[in-house]
């Protein structure tokens, strides 16, 4: 019994305690920050003659299998001087080798657990389970299922919610919901994670089947849901279940407020943002750099610039996210200079610049024609800061020269690319084809990108859009015919504006609002005052209009972006700026209209389209027309 006063324990005969000089080193291995002292507690350890302890050595096989400073080699080599582990320090190597960098070994460890009579307990399982997640081994996956029936765990909630999260990860749902059918007892542990990866797999309509029939709701639950619908662009969804949520007075915490504001950002609900940040603020809610990036971002793309600076000048901790956030802030917004000056700044706090800086720096060059700057800091990612160029940077640099009228050296860039172009790369040049009116080098170009791209309606209707303006209508009609033979469907354009919390949604010629009569009846107000002020309908000639801009079938007039303009006028406070998000590009006439009406009626208008910002007034707008 003397090893037992060592140890520091009570003598489970004598019940007396051991002698305060006589404390074990596993009293200070909490402490322990290094092998080198692991090693020391391991010789102590020996001389206490408790080498062969199952409890003493397994303290020291978790620290080198688990720890950030351990060594799972030795942990090995402290496994193989015992003469009968048990399950527990089988179920710690197994999980030491899931979270090394050979994860694969966590199998081969648990067929020498089998090998060596060690009944396997309800925490070997979850480790293996995720190890099969994480190398897609779906054949181990369901050897270990069938495990974990053998050995009685099917009723274990613990087992149970791994082998859901492990076919999830398999992208097999059915095969989740039918552990999940299985399950005795599910807790809200089991719903939540069966929510999150139908989410995922792609079926939001079925996750939210299953939030309906969860007996009973977390935080957690919640944001599941939300961010379900947030991730697959169901903002209204989302925003609906929010007002739910908050009827049923659930807490708002850090996580759900992230998911609500990535809402704010998708459909540009400035009102809304602004009161999730307010109540994280006076809630006193932790803020983290995740949280504070997605602050800054929903007040960037809902155009509201100063509150996204005072938030990230406010931060101290800034991290890359952050200073990428607000330089592509800047980018949309089409102040080039102004990102320009905070890379610079970003480098004089000596922060490292990654691939997404550079996207949104060169982004930021293409929407402002700084076709100098763009080439310079093109050079610069990998001369200085040996940061490959991705496609996306490629693309950035056609876009940048196309915009620009250098489309040869477009082309050529394309051509001397070390990777092959994707569609983006491509359709960037397309673009700029239809910019300039260079059909030869855009039906080249077209007949690239659309075998990348065989479904995007965008493509053929920037090809129809160049026949078009040269007059060559037959060809328009091919193409239009080969999207129909195709099955190809344009993108219906919509606007959205919210006034006082609630977002109200426009589709061109649509007049299903319950205001209709009283929205086109100012619209034709708009279009009288306007057409004072030398405003002409401009069709361009176009039959099928591009894909990221209106369809031309709806007159001009009668486009989404003028509906949620005049219902602006309508109901939004006087000189209160109207704020449109659209989930296309916006037309010639729009941005010609939009430039008269912030002048006629004293009315600054930011309008965000998939590409841009665009901020009318005084019948001017911040895109200088470059756009």
């Amino acid at each position: 019994m003397a090893s037992l006063g060592v140890l520091g324990m009570t003598n489970p005969i004598s019940g007396a305690s051991s002698s305060p000089s006589l404390a074990s080193p596993l009293h200070r291995l909490n402490s322990c920050s290094s092998m080198s002292e692991l090693k020391q507690f391991h010789s102590q350890i020996i001389r206490c003659g408790l080498s062969t302890d199952n409890y003493t050595m397994g303290r020291l096989i978790k620290f080198c299998a688990l720890s950030d400073f351990g060594d799972i080699t030795y942990a090995i080599h402290l496994y193989n001087t015992l003469p009968h582990p048990d399950a527990f320090i089988y179920n710690t190597i197994i999980r030491g080798y899931f979270q090394s960098e050979s994860p694969i070994n966590s199998f081969l460890f648990y067929s020498q657990m089998l090998h060596d009579s060690v009944i396997p307990n309800r925490y070997t399982f979850p480790s293996l389970v995720r190890a099969c997640g994480l190398n897609n081994g779906v054949r181990e996956g369901k050897q270990v299922h069938a495990h974990v029936v053998k050995f009685g765990f099917l009723v274990d909630g613990f087992c149970q919610n791994s082998l859901i999260h492990m076919y999830l990860n398999f992208q097999s749902p059915e095969e989740a919901r039918r552990v999940f059918n299985s399950m005795p007892l599910r807790d809200v542990v089991s719903w939540t994670m069966l929510i999150a990866g139908y989410s995922q797999c792609g079926f939001v309509d079925e996750a939210f089947q299953l939030f309906e029939l969860m007996p009973e709701r977390n935080a957690v639950s919640w944001n599941a849901m939300i961010a379900s619908y947030v991730q697959n662009n169901r903002f209204h969804e989302a925003f609906a279940l929010f007002r739910r949520m908050q009827e049923e007075k659930v807490t708002l915490d850090k996580y759900l407020a992230a998911s609500v504001l990535k809402a704010c950002t998708g459909i540009g609900a400035l009102h809304q943002g602004k009161w999730i940040h307010d109540y994280i603020e006076k809630s006193c809610i932790e803020l983290d750099s995740k949280l504070v990036t997605t602050i800054i971002d929903m007040y960037c793309k809902c155009g509201c610039l100063d509150k996204a600076f005072q938030v990230f000048n406010k931060w101290p901790d800034k991290g890359i996210s952050s200073w990428n956030c607000m330089i592509g802030g800047l980018a949309i917004h089409g102040k080039g200079e102004a990102a320009i000056e905070l890379f610079e700044e970003m480098q004089r706090r000596m922060v490292a610049p990654d691939h997404i800086t550079f996207v949104n720096l060169l982004s930021a060059c293409a929407h402002s024609g700084l076709v100098e700057k763009g080439r310079h800091y093109f050079q610069c990612m990998t001369r200085v800061y040996g940061i490959e160029p991705r496609r996306e940077h490629f693309g950035c640099m056609v876009d940048l020269l196309g915009r620009a009228g250098m489309l040869d050296e477009a082309r050529e860039l394309i051509h001397e690319m070390p990777i092959s172009p994707d569609a983006g790369v491509l359709g960037a040049l397309l673009g700029a084809c239809k910019i300039h009116g260079n059909i030869k080098l855009g039906e080249e170009i077209w007949e690239e990108v659309i075998r990348l791209d065989p479904e995007n309606s965008g493509r053929y209707v920037l090809l129809a859009n160049l026949y078009a303006r040269a007059g060559r209508s037959e060809d328009v009609a091919k193409v239009r015919k080969l999207m129909n033979d195709r099955g190809v469907k344009k993108v219906a354009g919509f606007s959205m504006i919210e006034l006082e919390g609630d977002v109200h949604e426009f589709i061109a010629g649509e007049r299903t609002h319950p205001e209709s009569k009283a929205i086109y009846g100012k619209v034709n107000e708009m279009l009288k005052a306007i057409s004072c002020a030398g405003y002409v309908p401009e069709s361009d000639g176009v039959l099928l209009h591009d894909v990221e801009e209106e369809e031309m079938e709806n007159p001009v007039y009668h486009h989404s972006e003028k509906l949620a303009i005049a219902f602006g006028l309508l109901k939004a406070k006087p000189g209160e700026t109207i704020r449109i998000s659209k989930n296309l590009r916006v037309c010639k006439d729009c941005h010609n209209a939009s430039k008269l009406i912030s002048k006629v009626f004293n009315r600054e208008i930011i309008v965000r389209d998939r590409n841009r910002f665009h901020h009318f007034k005084n019948g001017l707008c911040s895109c200088k027309d470059y756009w």
